[in-house]
């Protein structure tokens, strides 16, 4: 039985009920575009009038325009909903190396995308993204943008709205959010990446009806998203899910958060690079595309510090299957373009981790959906950082994501 704080406890509101519904209604058109009137309020459950009076406030303030028209054996014909794709997203995928900006309309329709070297320095990005932004945006003038999503491969702090822990990022605490919105006029909101992607699974990928999700992101790092019970999971000070920086040896190599033998400097890009420039015993190296490439190819040396990345990499899951049980975990980046390689190997791990019962998925191991792992885009995931993309204003109507994370 849930526990619940009588302490925190407060009466529902008649203008909260009707954010909720709008919520409920909007997500709905949004997982079932077309969609009739008629089938909003069966699925929803909410009266017709309800849903009549929600839909004609999003069809008059353009966040849904009305399609065709259905056939029905007797009675009047259904006229089909579905989102404006002339609403627009704008998305920052900040990393170390590279940082891409992103336009997509909200139903994940990429228009265009442009990367650029990550500066050093975050005032320096700032001033080289302004330009970006700016120029996107006099160049789609017939879009409606809602606002800026900016993923970041590490933590902000939700009340300063600053970046705090970026270890692998190397940029001191600083504020990121206030110098575009003032450059560009359109709301700015901040994620760690990893829980970016799993808004991302659950809003663009195979991931509906899942309520107990991980996601794994691989790249200079290490990161996790959790999303159990139907929510986003974000923990103390937002730090939920830095499993990446749980030291595996204790004696290993130094990490970027200051610690040793931490999950990500055994199982990362950078992991892997470093086990074969070891083996090679020569200076400078490839690009981790470039190590998959050349295991391809039949390199010993890179197939072997591959294959000792995705054991150290299996290793750390089997934190994240006895501490947390999930249904379904979402395995992102350039990692899976060898998926025939990394994926027996994790799959044998997480199946050793599961101490009872038969492994969630139809008799596959715990961790994937119908003995399928997947994986999403960190492109993608970029346009749902925003909590209120698309939305609107803080303190007004709520959007998508909210509606999502939200259970509805």
């Amino acid at each position: 039985m849930p526990s619940i704080q009588f302490t925190h406890l407060r009466a529902a509101s008649s203008e909260l009920a009707r954010d909720i519904n709008r919520r409920v209604v909007l997500n709905l058109i949004r997982s079932r575009q077309p969609v009739s009137r008629a089938d909003l309020a069966r699925l929803s459950g909410l009266q017709r009038s309800t849903v009549s009076l929600i839909t004609e406030q999003l069809i008059a303030e353009k966040f849904v325009i009305e399609g065709p028209t259905g056939r029905l054996p007797r009675g009047r014909r259904p006229t089909f909903l579905r989102l404006n794709d002339q609403r627009a997203i704008i998305g920052i995928d900040i990393r170390p190396i590279q940082t891409t900006v992103a336009l997509a309309d909200v139903n994940g329709h990429f228009v265009s995308q442009e990367a650029m070297p990550t500066p050093r320095d975050p005032r320096v990005a700032v001033e080289e993204l302004i330009p970006r932004l700016r120029r996107l945006l006099d160049s789609h003038t017939d879009k409606m943008f809602e606002g800026i999503g900016i993923n970041l491969p590490g933590r902000f702090d939700f009340k300063s709205q600053r970046l705090v822990f970026a270890p692998n990022l190397k940029w001191p605490e600083f504020d990121l959010k206030t110098p575009i919105e003032c450059a560009t006029g359109l709301d700015v909101e901040l994620e760690n990446a990893a829980n970016a992607c799993v808004l991302a699974e659950m809003w663009f990928g195979q991931a509906r009806g899942v309520r107990d999700l991980v996601v794994v992101t691989v790249s200079e790092g290490v990161g996790t998203g959790i999303f159990l019970n139907g929510q986003l999971i974000r923990g103390l000070n937002g730090m939920a899910g830095e499993f990446g920086h749980v030291p595996l040896d204790p004696s290993g190599p130094l990490c970027t958060c200051g610690g040793r033998g931490c999950w990500e400097v055994f199982a990362s890009n950078r992991a892997a690079l470093r086990y074969y420039l070891e083996s090679a015993a020569q200076a400078g190296g490839p690009s981790f595309q470039d190590l998959l490439a050349l295991a391809e190819q039949g390199d010993s040396l890179a197939s072997k510090a591959l294959d000792k990345m995705a054991h150290y990499l299996g290793r750390g899951m089997r934190m994240i299957v006895a501490g947390l049980a999930p249904e379904v975990i979402v395995v992102v980046g350039e990692l899976t373009r060898s998926w025939h390689r990394f994926g027996p190997v994790l799959e044998a791990e997480v199946a050793a981790q599961v101490l009872a019962g038969p492994p969630p998925g139809g008799g596959a191991c715990a961790g994937w959906r119908g003995g399928q792992w997947r994986w999403c885009s960190r492109s993608t995931s970029a346009l749902c950082t925003s909590e209120r993309a698309p939305g609107v204003a803080a303190g007004s109507r709520p959007g998508f994501t909210e509606a999502l994370t939200s259970g509805g």
